[in-house]
C-alpha cells in the first residue's frame, strides 16, 4: 500500500513537471499577439502643395503602441486638405504634415505663416552649378557692377530656404514616366536663366526685390545644418582684388580738392608745376605781345572716374 501510494505521488509530480515544462515552453515560443489600429494612409507618393483626394488614401494597420502622433482614422477628415510637405506610399497621414487650413490649392499652403515666397533669376553660374534644389539653404550675395571704384559685392541675405526650382518643388520623383521624361530631356544650357524660389520676410523681400533691380544675384549653397552668420558688416570693394586701387583713389581724391581753386592758381607757374610736374612755357608774355586782343585762357584738369582730359576754357572779362 505504501509502495502504490510512493508511485502515485512520483507520477503525479512527474505529469504536473511536465505539464509546467510545455506551458512554459508554449509560452516563450507563442508569437505575441500586438494590437492593431487601422489608421488613414497615402496611396502613393504625394508632393508638398497636393490636394488630397479619394484616391490618395488609403487604410493600414499599425501596432497602437508605435502609431504616430496625430494620425486619422476617417477619410473624410482629410479630403480637400493640402500637404505641407511630401509623403511616401502607406506612410500615414498626421496632423502637422497638412495645412491648417482647407481648400487651399497649389504650393500655396506650404508657405509658413510670416513667410513670402519671392524669385529670382539664375543661372548654373550664380546658382552653385545647378546644385541648388528644392528644400536647399542658400545666402543670396549682391554685386554691383561698374568701374572699378564704384563696384562692389555683398552678402545681403543669409540661411534662405528653396521653395522651387522653376515649378519643381521636390528633389526628386519616383514616378517612373517623370524619370524617363527627364532622362529624354535636352540637356540645359550652363547659360540659361530660371526661377528660384526663396522663402522670405516680407522686409527681406523689399531688400531683395531692390537688389534685383540695381545689380546682379548668386545664390551660394550652404550646409542646412549650419546657422552661423557672417561679420560682413561693409561691403567688398574691387580694392579687395586690387591692392593698389586705394592709393590711386587717395591720389584722384587728393586732386579733386584741389580743383575748387584751380581757377585761381592754374596761371600761377608754381601752382602748375606742383599740380602737373611741368614747367609752364616761358611764352606766354610774347604771345601777348603778339596777339593782344586775343582772350585769354585757363586750362583745367577733369577727372571722369579714371579718365584724365585737359579742357580750355575762354575767360570772359
Amino acid at each position: 500500500m505504501d509502495r502504490q501510494k510512493l508511485l502515485m505521488i512520483f507520477g503525479g509530480a512527474w505529469v504536473s513537471a511536465a505539464l509546467l515544462t510545455w506551458l512554459l515552453y508554449s509560452a516563450t515560443t507563442s508569437t505575441k499577439q500586438t494590437k492593431l489600429v487601422k489608421v488613414q494612409a497615402a496611396a502613393r507618393d504625394l508632393s508638398a502643395g497636393t490636394k488630397l483626394r479619394k484616391g490618395d488614401l488609403r487604410v493600414v494597420e499599425v501596432p497602437e503602441k508605435e502609431q504616430p502622433r496625430g494620425v486619422f482614422a476617417d477619410e473624410k477628415v482629410l479630403l480637400d486638405k493640402t500637404l505641407l510637405f511630401p509623403v511616401s506610399m502607406n506612410e500615414p497621414m498626421t496632423q502637422n504634415k497638412l495645412a491648417a487650413m482647407g481648400g487651399i490649392e497649389g504650393v500655396a499652403a506650404t508657405i509658413p505663416q510670416g513667410k513670402r515666397a519671392i524669385s529670382v533669376q539664375v543661372t548654373d553660374a550664380t546658382s552653385a552649378a545647378g546644385l541648388i534644389l528644392p528644400r536647399s539653404h542658400v545666402d543670396v550675395v549682391f554685386t554691383r557692377s561698374g568701374t572699378m571704384t564704384e563696384a562692389l559685392s555683398k552678402v545681403i541675405l543669409e540661411d534662405l530656404t528653396v521653395l522651387s526650382v522653376g515649378r519643381s518643388t521636390e528633389v526628386a520623383t519616383t514616378d517612373p514616366k517623370a524619370v524617363a521624361a527627364a532622362a529624354a530631356a535636352p540637356i540645359q544650357s550652363s547659360t540659361a536663366s530660371r526661377a528660384v524660389t526663396l522663402l522670405v520676410t516680407p522686409e527681406e523681400s523689399a531688400k531683395l526685390e531692390l537688389a534685383k533691380n540695381n545689380g546682379k544675384i548668386g545664390l551660394v549653397l550652404r550646409n542646412p545644418l549650419d546657422t552661423g552668420r557672417t561679420t560682413q558688416d561693409q561691403p567688398i570693394y574691387a580694392d579687395a582684388l586690387d591692392p593698389y586701387l586705394g592709393a590711386r583713389k587717395a591720389r584722384i581724391a587728393n586732386l579733386n580738392q584741389n580743383l575748387p581753386g584751380m581757377a585761381k592758381t592754374v596761371n600761377d607757374d608754381k601752382a602748375w608745376d606742383a599740380l602737373t610736374g611741368q614747367k609752364k612755357s616761358g611764352k606766354k608774355s610774347k604771345e601777348k605781345e603778339e596777339e593782344p586782343n586775343k582772350p585769354p585762357q585757363r586750362v583745367v584738369d577733369v577727372f571722369r572716374g579714371e579718365k584724365h582730359v585737359q579742357e580750355v576754357f575762354e575767360k570772359i572779362k
